[in-house]
């Protein structure tokens, strides 16, 4: 849903910009009937004044943003609700922005503080590397959340700070898991490949398992979603595993890199007749709750997502404050094991 803006409340009451905002300031040349009907219009549409032309005008305006890169991601649902809620109580307001996956998130807030006056900013989702040059051009702390586990050597992590799991760890032991007990065919469906993803972390924990274990990487079995439609999200799951399928290459595994595309990599398989686990084990990845309550439930690394998100906004009132500096946490995933995965041929068992 698009952020309700000024203009919007104006063409809504048929008034011009300047109007509105002579309401929400109190401004005493406006007429009293007009400005009731401005307050009552921005009541129903749910506008958030403090968001407006009222504090741009302010020196202190007290309002973070949240970047949402990937936003039908369950995962994130969560974490924007407690971060909504530290918010509040610092009484700051939150702007919460969707960043389309064509988009670099880093221009979009850009934008962003030309519009309005920002304390801070959280990234959630997207690319774990950008440009020092453009980066630096961020004039208010930001934190990129649930990404930041690798950083390229020509990149100054003093510049910024992040909060995160390891990635690339999380997914070595995942598939470490999945060659446990016995698979060696194993795909692999990947959000996103590109470099500087968190896609290719988990990718690259995939092959260095493998190579570990002197398991060939096959490239074919390497599953990247499609690019015309949301990248996170069931069906695309479904379409990427029924290409799989089609394609008649051999494998005893399937793990997909998010827990929504392994809802729907389940879907296919079952269309296709076969049995999970015992033709095929599922596994994911993030832990979110449409995973747990699957049939069968899928074994999943799961994120410490109401800790990642707390110590997110936490951190950022502290370098707003000037308690810190800037910092980068990593945290723990958790590997839970259910129906969905088992030995070759095998059965599996609920944890």
């Amino acid at each position: 849903m698009p952020e309700i803006t000024i203009k919007d409340i104006a063409k809504r009451c048929g008034v011009g910009v300047s109007t509105v905002s002579r309401a929400i300031n109190n401004h005493p040349d406006i007429n009293q009937e007009t400005k009731s009907m401005i307050m009552e219009v921005i009541h129903e549409m749910g506008f958030v004044p403090n968001n407006s032309a009222r504090n741009l005008k302010r020196t202190d305006a007290r309002c973070i943003a949240v970047l949402v890169k990937g936003i039908a991601n369950p995962l994130f649902s969560d974490m924007i609700q407690v971060i909504e809620e530290e918010t509040q109580k610092k009484k700051y307001s939150l702007v919460l922005k969707h960043v389309e996956y064509y988009e670099d998130e880093v221009d979009v807030a850009l934008e962003l503080v030309k519009e309005k006056r920002l304390r801070g900013i959280i990234f959630l989702g997207g690319y774990f590397f950008h440009s020092q040059e453009k980066i630096s051009n961020l004039t208010v702390p930001y934190i990129f959340s649930t990404i930041g586990s690798a950083t390229p050597e020509n990149m100054n992590r003093a510049l910024y700070s992040s909060v995160s799991v390891d990635d690339k760890k999380e997914s070595y032991l995942m598939t470490s898991y999945l060659l446990g007990l016995g698979h060696r065919d194993i795909a692999i469906l990947s959000a996103e490949s590109e470099i500087n993803s968190i896609g290719q972390l988990r990718l690259e924990g995939y092959k260095d398992a493998l190579a570990d274990k002197g398991v060939p990487f096959r490239k074919e079995l390497v599953r990247c979603v499609k690019e015309d439609m949301v990248h996170y999200s069931m069906e695309n799951g479904y379409i990427t595993t029924k290409e799989l399928i089609g394609s008649g290459e051999k494998f005893t595994a399937v793990y997909a890199t998010a827990d929504i595309l392994a809802v729907g990599a389940c879907s296919a398989l079952i269309e296709a007749g076969l049995r999970i686990p015992e033709d095929v084990s599922v596994t994911g990845y993030d832990g979110i709750d449409v995973g747990k309550y699957y049939n069968p439930a899928i074994t999943t690394i799961k994120q410490p997502v109401k800790e990642i998100a707390e110590k997110t906004i936490r951190l950022l009132f502290d370098i707003i404050a000037g308690r810190k500096k800037c910092e980068h946490i990593l945290l723990p995933g958790e590997l839970v094991v259910r129906a969905s995965s088992g030995p070759v041929g095998g059965l599996a068992k609920e944890a």
